[in-house]
């Protein structure tokens, strides 16, 4: 079966939902940005007090000595105004002359256009030029134009080198702010790993003979793994020690038991006494299980299985009313028979368990998934349980209400070794309030355990 092209919205968000959520949850990213906005804020900064600094030069100091300087060469032109001395100060200096009045009408560059009126105030400074006027005695007005276009562009030169060394600075800031953070990258791995009982490798430390605040981190870390699972094991040692030192003499105290005469005043004792050796039996059984499958890698006897006869095999040997809706197109899959029977097995009981005052009996659905696998569920139409306690009943040990006693509830490893054959297999366990009573859902993957009838 041919798999469906994936979405790619749902493959990849558009850049500025990546943008918005890199810049929520990565430290690199964050500072990356608060560097960049640092250098954009002092070039600014930097480009605006020169040109303000420049502008109070100008006005303050260099505008008296312009003036009068300006006065001098309209002296230089005469009166009445000279075209042969006002071209040859033209020739001479960086500057635009006009000359009108009653007998001379001239001007150095007559392809500029004219002066706009509300510049040709002496007092006032144009952002490209400023223009000075001055009067001869005979009439005649003269206007110079003095540039000041290379005075304003080299605060933005120097304002754009300025912007490139500090975004060149951030790159390389960047690039050590990325060298510093990367331990962090080694200890979220780390901390992954340990989260799944993976203790094999510890976080690499970096300078361990000198190492920084990270490299602490990481160290410290590595001693809280290394603690964990010391106390792990310790227990699954303690637990397994228990186990197999409980069985012998549970074995011979049912012996003893069985070999007790069948009178009519020890009958019920003997009963009692069986059915109590019975459920210490089960329980240790189930501890034995539990810390099996609860390694990594958990070994399993696999072989192709049907799940429709497993299924009706089990409800047949409880005894107890159970609605079957088993579909009959199942893939055939390499399970573990022994396994997969203790999971159905745990789950009815746990179903028949607490749908004793409920209208119908429980409902165990087998069918076969879209992807050639099989999700199996079992369902209660009991009073349920409250939905912040759906989380902890699939762990060891936990039960609902603490004050209920075996009969009532068990001591809390069903769900537990039903979760773990489940997770052994490669699949899925799902615990969901179905309004009445719960439902547990197992989804079993088809590779690479699927196998052909």
């Amino acid at each position: 079966m041919s798999a469906a092209p994936p979405d790619r919205t749902t493959a990849c968000p558009p850049w500025h939902r990546r943008a918005r959520h890199a810049l929520a949850h990565s430290l690199r990213v964050r500072l990356v940005a608060l560097f960049v906005v640092l250098a954009l804020a002092m070039a600014a900064v930097f480009v605006g007090g020169m040109q303000y600094a420049l502008s109070i030069g100008w006005r303050d100091a260099a505008r008296p000595l312009v003036m009068d300087y300006v006065d001098k060469l309209a002296a230089e032109i005469g009166s009445p105004p000279s075209v042969e001395r006002a071209q040859a100060l033209v020739d001479r200096l960086p500057l635009r002359v006009t000359i009108s009045g009653p007998s001379v009408n001239w001007r150095s560059h007559p392809d500029v256009p004219d002066y706009l009126p509300h510049w040709r105030d002496s007092n006032r400074l144009s952002q490209e030029e400023h223009v000075l006027e001055r009067r001869t005695a005979d009439g005649h007005r003269i206007q110079f134009a003095l540039s000041v276009s290379a005075w304003n562009d080299r605060p933005r030169f120097i304002g754009w080198v300025t912007l490139s060394l500090l975004l060149l600075f951030t790159a390389l800031a960047y690039r050590r702010v990325r060298r510093l953070l990367r331990p962090l990258d080694d200890i979220r791995a780390g901390a992954l790993r340990f989260g799944a009982g993976d203790f094999a490798q510890p976080i690499a430390v970096r300078h361990a003979h000198h190492p920084d605040e990270l490299g602490e981190l990481a160290g410290t870390i590595n001693t809280m793994a290394a603690d964990i699972r010391q106390m792990l094991d310790a227990k699954r040692s303690l637990l397994l020690a228990i186990s197999h030192e409980l069985r012998s003499p549970l074995t011979r105290a049912r012996l003893n038991t069985e070999l007790l005469p069948e009178t009519a005043e020890l009958q019920a004792s003997r009963e009692a006494l069986l059915r109590d050796l019975a459920l210490m039996r089960d329980l240790v059984t189930d501890l034995l299980e539990s810390e099996r499958l609860s390694v990594r890698h958990a070994a399993l006897h696999c072989e192709a299985v049907d799940l429709h006869a497993l299924a009706q095999e089990v409800v047949d040997s409880l005894g107890q009313p159970v609605q079957q809706d088993l579909a009959d197109d199942l893939p055939v899959l390499q399970l573990d028979p022994a396994r997969m029977r203790l999971l159905l097995r745990n789950l009815l009981d746990n179903a028949l368990r607490h749908n004793t005052k409920a209208p119908q009996a429980p409902l165990l659905r087998v069918r076969a998934t879209a992807q050639a696998g099989v999700e199996l569920s079992v369902r209660d139409f009991g009073a349920g349980v409250p939905p912040d306690q759906l989380p902890q009943l699939a762990q060891a040990f936990y039960r609902p209400d603490a004050a209920r006693t075996r009969d009532d509830g068990g001591v809390g490893l069903g769900l537990y070794l039903c979760k773990l054959v489940a997770l052994a297999h490669g699949g899925t366990f799902r615990i969901d309030n179905a309004g009445p009573g719960l439902v547990i859902t197992v989804t079993l993957p088809p590779s690479p355990l699927h196998a052909t009838p």
